[in-house]
């Protein structure tokens, strides 16, 4: 979150991804530092993955985050 942050002060754009297992979390975060950062959940766990899941995940990730980068 933090790098997400300054790298928004520094006006690079940028997304923030997590596994849907931390949505508190990056909630909780984002009210501490006063910032609502974009942010993709991807499916949680994130380990344990065979190659082809993880490409999956990612492929499904593509167009939000660019919707959210364009935004």
């Amino acid at each position: 979150m933090h790098d997400i942050v300054d790298l928004e002060n520094r006006g690079i754009p940028g997304v923030f991804i997590a596994s849907s297992e931390f949505e508190s979390a990056v909630t909780s975060q984002s009210a501490a530092l006063g910032y609502d950062p974009a942010v993709v959940f991807v499916p949680h766990p994130i380990q344990d993955r065979t190659d082809e899941e993880i490409r999956e995940i990612a492929e499904n990730a593509v167009k939000p985050l660019l919707a959210a980068l364009a935004a």
